[in-house]
C-alpha cells in the first residue's frame, strides 16, 4: 500500500506553473500515512528536455527540502510514498522509476502484482530483459513499453492510441492490484486502475482561468491530497480504464477492461485511509463511524447478557478513534482516551519488520493512569493482523491496572493472506488463521475479544461488492503464483533474495 500523484500544469507564462514537485511534494506530505519507508519524485524539465528525479529513504520531510525540490523543474511531476511489499529496503527498489525507451517514460504505483516473478522470468526468457531493481513497478513500466513498441509509428506522435495499446497490454498481462500514474517527456500525464478496482485512484483539477481553459489535473491515491492543494474532486478513475491527460488539458479516457464486478480494497475503509478522505463515493470517517454502531449492537448484546460491564470505551489511537466515538455514544458510556499517542512516530502497522512494530508500540503509546486504573475497558481497534502488537498494548494497559479489557475489532478475523499490497501474503502470520476467539483473546492478554463479520461490514461501507479476500478467501483475481511471491517475500525480509 504506498501513496501515490501525478500532476500537469498547463502552459500559462503569466502564472509561471513551473512548479509541478513542489505541489506533488506537498501531496505526499498528506500521503505519508500510506507509506512511510521512501519517498520519491520525478518531473519532467521541459527547457532542458530530460527527466530529473530525487528519491531516498525515509519520509517525505526527510527526503525533501527547498534545494533539491527547486531543482526538479517542469510543469508536470509524479511522485509516491512507499510502503513495502515487494522489493528490498534498499534504494534500488525505490518509485518513481524512469526508461528513455522506447521513449521516455516514468512510472509510479500503488498495489501488488501476483505473478510478479512470473512477469519477471518471461521478460528475461523471452526478450532478454533482465530486471535492475526487485520491484514489481519495473515490470509494469516494461509491459508499458513493450505494449506502445508494437503500436507504435516511429515517425507518427504519441497518441492515445498508443497509451491505450500499452494499458491493454498490462490489463491483459498482469494479475493483482494496481493503480498507476506516469510522466510521458514533453506529452502529457497518464494513469490506470487494475480491473477489480482494489487500489484507488482519484482525479482532481484546479481552474486558474475558466475562459482561457487554463486547467491543472492530477491523478491522486486520496482526496484528502485534492483538499491540501485546493484540487476540485472530479471523479474516481473507473476500474479497468486508462486515462491520458495531455499538456494543453485535453483528456482522453476509456475502459479497457471491465470486471464482471468491483473489488474496492475493504481495508481502504478500516485502516489505511485518512478520515478526512473518500473512496468510491463514501466518505472514510462516515464508514468509520457506520463501523462503530454496528460494533455496538454486537456489544450490547453481551452487556444486556451480563457478559461484560464496560466502564469506558478507549480507542488504540489513531484510526479507531471515529469507530470508538460511535461505539460509545451507541452504548452510553464515556469516551475516554486512555492511551496518548506520540505524534512523531510511525504507523506501526505498516513498518515492515515485527521487531519495528512492536518497538514502535512501546514509544508512540503512553497510557493515562487516571483514565485506566480499576477500570473495566472496551478497547477499540481496526484489526488485529499478527496479534503481537495487541498484546503489547494489552500488556501496557494492565500494567497501569486497567481491571478487565474486552477487545472490540471493527473488521472480521483475518485468516487469509494478502496479495494486493497489504504486507501479509503468508497465512501462517495471521493469529485468526489457526485460533478461535478464545485462543485469540488469551495470546494477547484481553479477556475476550469481538469482531465484526463480512455483513456487517458490508453493512457500515454500504456496499456489497468488496475485496474481503484476507477475511473470506474469495480471492478477485487468481493467485496461482501466490504461493511463489509468499515464499520471495519472505526471502526479502530474511534479506536473502
Amino acid at each position: 500500500m504506498c501513496g501515490i500523484i501525478g500532476l500537469v500544469h498547463p502552459k500559462a507564462d503569466d502564472l509561471k506553473l513551473n512548479n509541478a514537485s513542489y505541489e506533488v511534494y506537498r501531496a505526499l506530505l498528506t500521503l505519508q500515512h500510506r507509506g512511510q519507508d521512501a519517498a520519491g519524485i520525478l518531473s519532467y524539465d521541459e527547457e532542458r528536455g530530460k527527466f530529473r528525479g530525487e528519491k531516498d529513504l525515509g519520509l517525505v520531510s526527510q527526503v525533501f527540502d527547498l534545494e533539491n525540490l527547486e531543482k526538479l523543474k517542469g510543469r508536470m511531476a509524479i511522485g509516491h510514498n512507499r510502503y513495502a511489499t515487494v522489493g528490498t529496503d534498499g534504494k534500488a527498489d525505490l518509485q518513481p522509476i524512469v526508461t528513455g525507451y522506447p521513449f521516455g517514460v516514468g512510472m509510479v504505483h500503488n498495489g501488488n502484482l501476483v505473478n510478479y516473478h512470473q512477469l519477471a522470468k518471461e521478460f528475461s526468457e523471452n526478450y532478454k530483459i533482465q530486471q535492475l531493481t526487485n520491484n514489481d513497478v519495473e515490470v509494469l513500466l516494461n509491459l508499458w513499453c513493450h505494449g506502445v513498441q508494437e503500436k507504435r509509428d516511429w515517425g507518427a506522435e504519441i497518441s492515445f492510441e498508443h497509451i491505450k495499446a500499452s494499458a491493454k497490454n498490462i490489463f491483459e498481462k498482469a494479475i493483482g492490484a494496481y493503480a498507476i500514474a506516469g510522466l510521458l517527456s514533453g506529452v502529457g500525464l497518464f494513469g490506470m486502475r487494475d480491473p477489480q478496482g482494489i487500489r484507488p485512484l482519484i482525479l482532481g483539477k484546479k481552474v486558474w482561468d475558466s475562459e482561457k481553459n487554463i486547467v491543472s489535473h492530477c491523478l491522486v491515491s486520496e482526496t484528502n491530497a485534492l483538499n491540501f492543494l485546493g484540487f476540485e474532486y472530479v471523479r474516481d478513475i473507473k476500474p479497468g480504464e486508462v486515462i491520458f491527460i495531455q499538456e494543453n488539458g485535453e483528456i482522453h479516457s476509456e475502459e479497457l477492461a471491465t470486471p464482471k464486478s468491483a473489488s474496492p480494497c475493504m481495508f481502504e475503509w478500516v485502516y489505511f485511509s485518512a478520515a478526512e478522505s473518500s473512496f468510491e463515493g463514501k466518505s472514510i470517517y462516515g464508514v468509520r463511524l457506520n463501523l462503530g454502531r454496528v460494533l455496538g449492537r454486537r456489544a450490547r448484546k453481551l452487556i444486556e447478557n451480563n457478559v461484560i460491564r464496560p466502564d469506558i470505551v478507549c480507542p488504540v489511537p489513531d484510526t479507531s478513534r471515529t469507530s470508538a466515538i460511535a461505539l460509545a455514544e451507541s452504548l452510553g458510556l464515556p469516551y475516554r482516551e486512555g492511551l496518548i499517542k506520540n505524534r512523531y512516530t510511525q504507523r506501526s502497522f505498516i513498518l515492515n519488520t515485527q521487531d519495528k512494530r512492536e518497538k514502535a508500540v512501546e514509544l508512540k503509546l503512553s497510557p493515562v493512569r487516571s483514565e485506566i486504573e480499576g477500570k473495566n475497558i472496551l478497547l477499540v481497534d481496526d484489526s488485529i493482523v499478527r496479534g503481537t502488537t495487541s498484546k503489547k498494548i494489552i500488556q501496557l494497559l494492565k500494567k497501569y491496572g486497567a481491571k478487565d479489557i474486552t477487545m472490540a475489532i471493527t473488521c472480521p478475523p483475518l485468516r487469509h493472506g494478502c496479495f494486493y499490497g497489504i504486507d501479509f501474503p503468508k497465512e501462517s502470520e495471521l493469529i485468526a488463521n489457526d485460533k478461535n476467539l478464545e485462543e485469540i483473546a488469551d495470546y494477547i492478554g484481553a479477556n475476550r475479544v469481538i469482531y465484526l463479520d463480512e455483513d456487517d461490514l458490508k453493512e457500515a461501507v454500504e456496499k456489497n461488492e468488496l475485496c474481503m479476500a484476507c477475511v473470506n478467501n474469495k480471492y478477485p483475481t487468481s493467485i496461482e503464483a501466490g504461493e511463489e511471491f509468499a515464499r520471495q517475500r519472505s526471502l526479502s525480509k530474511e534479506g536473502t533474495a
